[in-house]
């Protein structure tokens, strides 16, 4: 990142596996484990938990969608990194299979058997779900 100026803020998206961001935002939108964060240059100091869901990075009138799987934010005034347990480019995600984990998912809690993961199936259709809005907020970016 250059030298960034009072009107920007850093941004940093780290998964598991690689850095998938690292640029410069007037704005970035989170969903935080108590709703959903807005983050503009000089915001308070934060951490926080993140939920399944996009991160949205706008910059000069642009906007990169993301989906994260969930992990750690930490906000700085002008720095902000998300530390993802899995992180995609919203482009790069295949939304044929992930209505199909999706449509099992549901299919799984509907049938509920005792022996029935309840954590993990529900986790999969966050999942699921985040991944889909990601997918679906680019698509209508881009006609």
């Amino acid at each position: 990142m250059d030298k960034l100026s009072k009107d920007k803020i850093g941004i940093t998206i780290v998964s598991a596996e690689k850095e998938l961001f690292s640029g410069d935002a007037d704005m970035v939108f989170v969903t935080g484990r108590e709703g959903e964060l807005g983050i503009a240059p000089k915001h308070s100091p934060l951490l926080t938990g993140l939920k399944p869901g996009e991160v949205r990075v706008q910059n000069d009138g642009q906007e990169e969608v993301f989906y994260i799987s969930g992990g750690m934010l930490e906000i700085q005034p002008y720095v902000v990194t998300v530390l993802a347990d899995t992180a995609l480019r919203a482009h790069d995600i295949d939304e044929a299979a992930v209505l199909e984990a999706k449509e099992r998912a549901e299919k799984a809690l509907a049938e509920a058997s005792a022996d029935l993961d309840y954590y993990r199936v529900t986790t999969e259709l966050a999942q699921a779900v985040a991944q889909i809005r990601a997918v679906r907020r680019l698509r209508k970016q881009f006609g």
